[in-house]
């Protein structure tokens, strides 16, 4: 699936199952939330924090699917092409960071 098939995909089941959009800013706060259970996730998983009996059952990949998704409404309520919006970034990288990176003692 390509990010534009991703960004209809998300709007026809916005427009169906889910009747409509929640307004732009409970969606911010929504996707702070599912960024928030995917730091706990990494915290736990990949950190020093332990998993509480209760946290036994996460699902990383569908946690940051959660991200993604909110991020999509996102970006079809403001009207944002994230293949373009995308694109552009990594070209603002590539150019700003072209030397950066290689040059970084921390990252040897």
């Amino acid at each position: 699936m390509t990010i534009k098939e991703a960004q209809a995909a998300v709007d026809s089941w916005i427009t169906t199952t889910g009747i409509r959009y929640f307004n732009e800013l409970t969606n911010t706060a929504i996707l702070m939330e599912e960024v928030g259970e995917v730091a706990r996730i990494m915290a736990r998983q990949y950190g020093e924090q332990s998993f509480k009996k209760s946290d036994k059952e996460v699902n990383l990949a569908d946690e940051m699917a959660d991200v993604l998704f909110v991020l999509i409404c996102l970006a079809n309520q403001t009207r944002v092409d994230l293949t373009e919006a995308l694109e552009k970034n990594l070209q603002k990288k590539s150019i700003r960071d072209a030397e950066r990176h290689k040059n970084n003692e921390k990252l040897k």
